[in-house]
This record gives C-alpha cells, structure tokens and sequence, in this order.
C-alpha cells in the first residue's frame, strides 16, 4: 500500500480473542499467571510447554517455553515480556517478544519467521467475572501486521484458549 507522500506503509491491526470460560475468575486468573498452571494449557493444539517461569509484578519479567510435536520437528520456542500493569482478577498488561531461553528477545527472522512477524507485541488480558461462576476472558494482542502470520496466530490463540478452558473445568 502506498500512502499520500508514495511511501510503503504496511496496515496493522489487533489480534482479539474472546471466550466465556466456564470456571470462576480467580480460577483462570490462577491458570494463567502461576507457572504450574501455564505449562498444562500453553500453545497450539498439540504443542507442549515444557517450562515457564513468571515473576507476577509490575515490571516483573515472564519467560513461556513451547514445544512443537515431534512430527514438526520438536523445535522449542520462547516467548517473554514484562507485565506492565497488574489488576489482579481483572487485567494483565504485558509486552511480548519471541526470545532464547533466558528471555533475550529475538529478532523474529533469526528463528525462521516470516518478515510480517512482530518483533514486539503489547498485550492486554481482560478477566470479567460473570454470574454463575463464568469467566470472559478479552486478549488482545496489538499492532500486528496484517498478513499470514496474523492469520496464524489468531488460529494459535484460540486453540491455546480452549486447552486453557478445558484444564480449568
């Protein structure tokens, strides 16, 4: 796309799940923000996550790991960030980078991603509580470039939403 000065520019746009989860908030808060909890539920179907460590503080550091199944090769993945801002039961506000294991962030292309691919993301996580002790949970990841990736990872996310959803049941 061209702009009126005849510059390039690419589109970006935000990534947003959204998903009642039939368990209560604290529940899911606890799923999502204890270590123990996260390595049951992160990434894509049929990907694992073999370690996580998280220090749940404003400017506190998160470090996830993700597997891929065997028959894609076993690869393992980082992603880290720092938590910005912290309410608990009702909001994590975090950075998100893909990084080595010791949660130095990476330039995506050094791992094989595609040029789309985000260096950084903001991230925000709603937590609603709702009657009958349901959970909505809003996860909106922003400023991705509109492409394939984008594609991918909302596909990624949702799947990774409904492993978190049938662990809390």
């Amino acid at each position: 796309m061209k702009d009126g000065n005849n510059s390039t520019y690419t589109k970006k746009i935000d990534l947003v799940v959204k998903r009642i989860i039939d368990a209560p908030v604290d529940l899911v808060w606890k799923a999502w923000t204890d270590p123990n909890h996260v390595v049951k539920w992160w990434g894509p179907e049929g990907f694992t996550s073999p370690s996580c460590t998280i220090d749940l503080r404003e400017g506190g550091k998160y470090i996830f790991c993700m597997r891929a199944p065997a028959e894609m090769g076993g690869f393992e993945h980082y992603s880290s960030g720092v938590y910005k801002k912290i309410i608990q039961w009702e909001r994590l506000e975090f950075t998100q980078s893909l990084s080595d294991k010791e949660g130095n962030p990476l330039e995506p292309s050094v791992i094989g991603m595609p040029p789309d691919f985000p260096k950084e993301l903001t991230v925000i996580a709603l937590f609603k509580k709702l009657k009958c002790d349901m959970t909505e949970i809003i996860i909106t990841e922003h400023e991705w470039t509109a492409g394939q990736m984008y594609v991918y990872s909302l596909a990624g996310l949702q799947q990774t939403i409904d492993k978190l959803s049938a662990i809390v049941k």
